[in-house]
Order: C-alpha cells, then structure tokens, then sequence
C-alpha cells in the first residue's frame, strides 16, 4: 500500500465557503455572461474531461469536500480543466497509483481535492485576451500560477513543464473554463509527494549523489543523452557508481577517452524497455539488447545472469535494483560494462565455459588473441556446454582445426542475412585453401546437416556468435552430399541405387592412406532430372565413377586460365576436359568422356578436409566403348 500523505495545513472547509460565497461582482471587467451550463455541467458533457469529472468525484468521497457542488455554485470562476491524458500522465509519475481510484483513503482524497482547487481562480471569468504575458494567478490554495502567452497561452505551476491551453473561452453560466494538457501542481503537493513522483532517469541520476559521475558522463557524450533519457522511453538504466567510474577510469578523465567511445560505452548501459529484477529473475539468465552500436551497425548484445544476484556480462552486479523513474527503470551497478568483444561474450555465459577451455587450453591464446582482434570481425559459431560433452571426435581431428571451423573471418554473418550458402571458415584443408561450412535455414539455421542454431545474433564490438547446439567436426565431401538438399539425388544414387558400391565409405576417407583426397564433380537435382531416366545400377556405377578424380583436391585455381584443363583418370577410367571460363553463366563448361559438351560448373572450391566438390547442372557420361 502507498506511505499515507501528511494532510495539508489549509482548511477545506475554509475554500468551500470561499468557493461558496465568491460574488457575481464585476473584477476588472472580467466576468463573462451567463451560459445556460455551469462548469460541472460543461464538464459532464465534454468527453475529454470525464476523468476531471471522475476525480472531483473521488475527492468528494472525504466528508471533508464537496467540490462537485462548490464548482456548480455562482462564482464566478476561472477553471484551468486537464484533459483525461493529463491525468494519465499524471498517474504515470505517481508510483504505485494506476487510477483514480487508488486515492482510496480520506488524506488521498483530501490531497485530490488539494490539487484539483489549485486549477481553479476565484472571483472572476477570465478571458484568454485577458491573460497577460507574466500575469500570475492567485488559486483558491492561496499558491499561485504563472502565464505565458508567448507562442500561446501556457499556465505554470510549481513544476519545470508548462501547461498548455489547448481549448480556450469554454464559457458557462458560472464562468470560463480552459482545457490544459497538464495537471497542475502545487509546491505543498510536489513537497508531500516527493517520496511517490517519479521523475525522468536524468533527473534520478542528478538528484543522486553517489551518481555524479554518470551524469558528468552523460554530459560528456555525444547526442544529448540527458534529453534522451528524459524521454519517454521506457528504458531500463544499469547506472554505474562513483566509484564504479573511478575505477573504470583507473586514473584518467573522462575527457581522455574518446567521446564516440564515451557515448557507446554510456549506451552499452541503456536497453530499450523497462526490465524489473523480478521480469530478469524470471528468464534466469539470457541476451537482451543495448542502444550501443556492435559490429554490422547492430545493436550491442548484453548477457544477464540471476544465479547470485544479478550480474551483467560476467562483470558488474547490480547493488541497487528497481530504482522507479518516470520513463522507466534504474538499476545501480557496481562497474562499468564496457563494451564486449566476442571472447569478452563467451567468458561471460557459462553455457560457454567448455568452449573457452577447449580454447585455451594448456595456456594456447591463439584464438582468444585472434577473437579480440579489434580491426577484423568475425562470425562464431559457438557450440554450448551440452555440445562439447556430447562430442567424440570420432575422427581424431586436431581440436584447433576443429574449433577453427566454427569460425568466419572477415564478415559478420547475422540470422536476417543467412541463406542457403557455402562460407569459407579458419579452418585449412591446406595453407589458403579454406574448409567451406553450409548454411541451411529451411528450418532454423542448421550447419553442415549436423548442427542447429540455439541462439542467434550475440553482437560483439568485432562480430557476432551464434549458439549453436553441437560441434562441427571437420566436413568430409560426404558430409556436404548430405548436408546439401540440392545433391539429394546425388545421394540416393550413392546409396539405394547402387547398393554393391560402398560410395560412402570410400568417399568418407580422411587419413591420407587411402584415396582421399577426392575432387568431386558433383551434379545437381536439376541435372538428374534432365536425364530421360536414371540408369540401372551397372551403368550408374560408372556413371558416378566417371565425376570422382582420387588422389588430387583440384581446386579452380589450378584450372588453365583462359583454356583447356584434360583431368586425371577418373574412378571410372576416363579423362575430361573443363574449358575455362564457360560459356553464359557457367563458371567453366566441362566436355566429358564421351564427348558431350556444355556441361556447366555452376559452383566452385567447396572444401572438405579430404577433397573439394565443384557442382555440375549436368551428368557426365563416360566413353561407353573403351
């Protein structure tokens, strides 16, 4: 329940018979003729004005006020009227009252009526041509109003916002009223309120005094952030101490550093909604994001975590939660929350820690060097704890290429982006021949056919992780056979329908002791489809045979520019010959053993760490007669 407010000294019994006995006397040539309606009346019948209406009601509810039949007396009177948004606004500013109706005790009501007869000039029906700029106004509360009438006409009270006049001269029977988009509030209110009126998160910062350094900071900053966070938000603040900022400092200005840096660090602070502890207790831990700006000219990600308290990117506790303000939510923090590169992100989830074990391990810094490389971005796919430990390395892999394969360098791959594509990782099938990685998004985001993005668009200041629920071993030609629904054909034939060939097994090879490598020419769904009818299996086999060179990973750039390239043998036996560059939108046209030209490369350097695949939009055929 709200904290009762200490009654006002002025006797309401004392303004209802002022309200009561005001003569009909002329004030300065002021009065205005009689309407048929008086101002209670005019107030019924205005849409705007029912929550007036509703509020001079409730203060009535204390024996102590009779305001409804006090304001359809004679007066005359002048009534400042606030529109149902202005006592919307008003409600807003007052912690813990969502309605009128939670002014539910005799000394709310009597505060009520407090407020209400400060709107309300005694004694005369002015005019708005007889208001004068800087004119002041004696209320029935014996406090006064300003006027204003430069650019229109603004009614002042004790708060640093004018009202504004936006309906003027509604004449009544028993005197004017002019609709104001604004409550007016007396000092005594402001004064007996000042515990429940919530104020903007500036104004919460500058009247705190172990905030003064977020306030100098925000001073500091680019875009006016003092008036941003006067706005209307909401807006969740994790606002730093004094102290906090000394130590960020470590002994420099806030002049020293940066101020585009300054004003990203200060945004790294604000998320956009208001988030209580209890809505953060609720999600347990998580990304939400900042207003700084991150790689890709994203927003900024920030982790939370409530296991013991509530802890922001692994650095900075929150020491105070819930710090009501008008447009939102302060939390007070014990740090500054710098802003977080990727390695920064993966040290502060711990649903990353086996990932940043396996990355440092035996004291190896070459990924979190290269991770926190600054002048590079990156896209990492970053498999979680449950990943790791249900990984074997069936393969024995070395970890590092392994770990490598989860990274992109060079771009920074956002969900909105992704496509079904090849991308080229850090992991090597030889020295700058990179490993390539499908992307499938027909459903979700799914890499290599064996591992799904959990959480999308983590956002560094040098790219941006994805979650990803298991670790991408190193990709064999089968595994983008497999991966790839445009091979799906391809696929079958290598296993339905030639079940006395183990394509499979022989193409999985990866120790270098078999035939591996491989170069595959690997023909589409569309180039099967092209065919009249797909043959039976002893002629499929050394159909598929005749698109496999063992023992070479050739890639595009070992091709003859602007020429003829006759291949290897084949597992089939034959040669044939890739003419570079090809014709309309092939990259290079392929001639096969039998002689059929045309045939397309469409797609190249599709990497494996046992071979590479180039897509072909047709099949090849042997020479049927050697």
């Amino acid at each position: 329940m709200k904290a009762l407010v200490k009654l006002s000294q002025i006797s309401f019994l004392c303004l209802l018979l002022i309200l009561t006995s005001c003569s009909n006397d002329d004030d300065n040539g002021m009065e205005t003729p009689p309407e048929s309606d008086n101002i209670v009346e005019t107030a019924l019948a205005t849409a705007d004005l029912s929550s007036l209406v509703s509020a001079l009601q409730k203060a009535d509810e204390s024996a102590d006020n009779d305001l409804v039949s006090a304001l359809g007396g004679d007066g005359p009177f002048t009534v400042f009227a606030p529109t149902n948004a202005a006592f919307a606004d008003l409600l807003a500013q007052l912690d813990g009252f969502d309605s009128l109706d939670d002014f539910n005790t005799q000394e709310l009501q009597n505060l009520l009526a407090t407020i209400l007869t400060h709107h309300v000039i005694p004694g005369v029906g002015a005019l708005s041509s007889d208001l004068t700029d800087g004119q002041t106004l004696t209320t029935l509360q014996g406090t006064t109003l300003g006027v204003s009438t430069q650019g229109g006409v603004f009614i002042g009270d004790a708060t640093d916002s004018d009202a504004e006049v936006t309906t003027a001269n509604v004449e009544t029977s028993n005197g004017v009223v002019h609709i104001i988009n604004k409550v007016l509030l007396p000092q005594t209110i402001l004064d007996q309120l000042a515990d429940i009126i919530l104020v903007p998160i500036t104004d919460l910062a500058i009247g705190n005094e172990n905030l003064q350094n977020l306030v100098a900071a925000l001073t500091a900053a680019n875009g006016d952030l003092p008036t941003v966070l006067r706005g209307a938000g909401p807006f969740t603040v994790l606002a730093p101490t004094d102290e906090a900022f000394t130590t960020f400092l470590n002994g420099a200005e806030l002049g020293d550093i940066p101020v585009d840096v300054l004003t990203n660090v200060l945004l790294n602070h604000v998320i956009d909604g208001a988030l209580y502890k209890s809505d953060l207790d609720g999600l347990g831990s998580g990304y939400t994001k900042t207003l700084a700006t991150g790689a890709g000219e994203q927003n900024m990600s920030i982790f939370f975590d409530t296991m013991d308290g509530v802890k922001f990117n692994g650095v900075s506790s929150v020491a105070t939660p819930d710090v009501k303000a008008l447009n939102g939510v302060v939390h007070v923090v014990d740090a500054v929350i710098d802003l977080p590169n990727i390695v920064d992100h993966a040290v502060a989830n711990p649903g990353l820690t086996s990932l940043v074990g396996a990355l440092t391990e035996g004291g190896n810094t070459t990924f979190t060097d290269l991770l926190s490389d600054e002048e590079e971005i990156f896209t990492v796919f970053a498999p979680v704890n449950t990943a790791f430990d249900a990984f074997t390395n069936p393969n024995g892999n070395d970890i590092n290429s392994v770990l490598s394969n989860h990274v992109i360098v060079g771009t920074a791959a956002f969900s909105s982006g992704l496509m079904n594509s090849y991308v080229n990782t850090a992991a090597e099938f030889d020295m700058d021949e990179p490993l390539s990685l499908y992307i499938n998004t027909d459903d979700g985001v799914k890499l290599n056919g064996m591992s799904n993005v959990a959480i999308a668009d983590i956002v560094a200041t040098n790219g941006v992780i994805h979650a990803v629920d298991a670790v991408i071993d190193l990709p064999t030609v089968v595994t983008f056979a497999t991966a790839d629904p445009n091979f799906s054909t391809l696929v079958q034939a290598l296993t339905e329908l030639t079940p006395s060939t183990d394509f499979v097994s022989v193409l999985s090879a990866q120790d270098g002791n078999g035939d591996d490598p491989f170069t595959v020419f690997a023909p589409t769904n569309a180039a099967f489809d092209a065919l009249a009818a797909i043959p039976a299996e002893a002629d499929l086999i050394p159909i598929l045979q005749h698109h496999v060179i063992a023992g070479a990973n050739i890639r595009s750039g070992d091709l003859t520019p602007n020429g003829d390239t006759v291949t290897p043998a084949t597992l089939e036996g034959d040669t044939f010959t890739i003419t570079l560059p090809g014709t309309n939108e092939n990259i290079a046209n392929v001639t096969d053993g039998a002689g059929n030209m045309g045939i397309g490369i469409d797609a190249v350097d599709v990497q494996a760490i046992n071979g590479v695949i180039h897509v072909l939009d047709a099949v090849m055929v042997p020479d049927v007669n050697n």
